[in-house]
């Protein structure tokens, strides 16, 4: 089995989101992609994020009507902090015999030597990364710090829709309309909840 796993705070799951989970899905032949809801990230502890329960509620919209977009509590049902190298460990343990394929950025791609374990990241899991505009991640120095990480890289071929969370968050703050951004369901909960006020 062919799995993919795409983290992220999904504060809120946009459209974005569910493009490049598709473009993982459809390039990579992937059986599975769990959409792992993160707890509060060790690199990005200056963020306030909505609550868990919210977020995966979210999510859960975003997905709805897609079998084989699986949601994932893995990172929230366990005290943090969050490494993703605990979270691969945790799903290679669950999954035995999947290939795994961790979905993200370049830019993430770029600053994975300040990861914890960026060696065994790369062990327990082909990194699935799509460019980012703007973004250019050094192979041969990242390779120098991470050895083996190039044959561990396979590239998605995918045009990123110019959205990001924040951007949502900032818009309905001002009053804009956010919902041609979010799949169906998910602005129903943030209404509900009230978030980005």
């Amino acid at each position: 089995m062919n799995l993919g796993i795409f983290g992220g705070t999904f504060d809120p799951p946009h459209l974005g989101h569910i493009k490049l989970a598709h473009a993982a899905r459809d390039q990579l032949k992937l059986d599975r992609v769990l959409w792992v809801v993160a707890g509060q990230s060790p690199l990005k502890l200056d963020r306030a994020l909505s609550p868990a329960e919210t977020r995966v509620e979210m999510a859960q919209a975003a997905i709805a009507g897609e079998p084989s977009f699986v949601l994932s509590r893995v990172d929230l049902d366990r005290p943090g902090p969050h490494y993703t190298v605990d979270t691969l460990k945790i799903l290679t343990g669950e999954t035995p015999g999947a290939e795994l394929f961790f979905i993200m950025g370049e830019d993430s791609l770029r600053d994975l030597p300040r990861w914890r374990n960026p060696g065994e990241i790369i062990e327990l899991a082909r990194l699935a990364v799509c460019r980012r505009p703007g973004v250019s991640a050094n192979l041969e120095n990242l390779e120098s710090i991470i050895p083996g990480l190039s044959d561990r890289i396979v590239w998605i071929s995918f045009v990123p829709l110019e959205i990001a969370s924040s951007d949502i968050q900032r818009q309905r703050r001002g009053g804009g309309a956010v919902e041609s951004l979010l799949p169906a369901g998910v602005l129903e909960v943030i209404e509900r909840a009230g978030l980005y006020l």
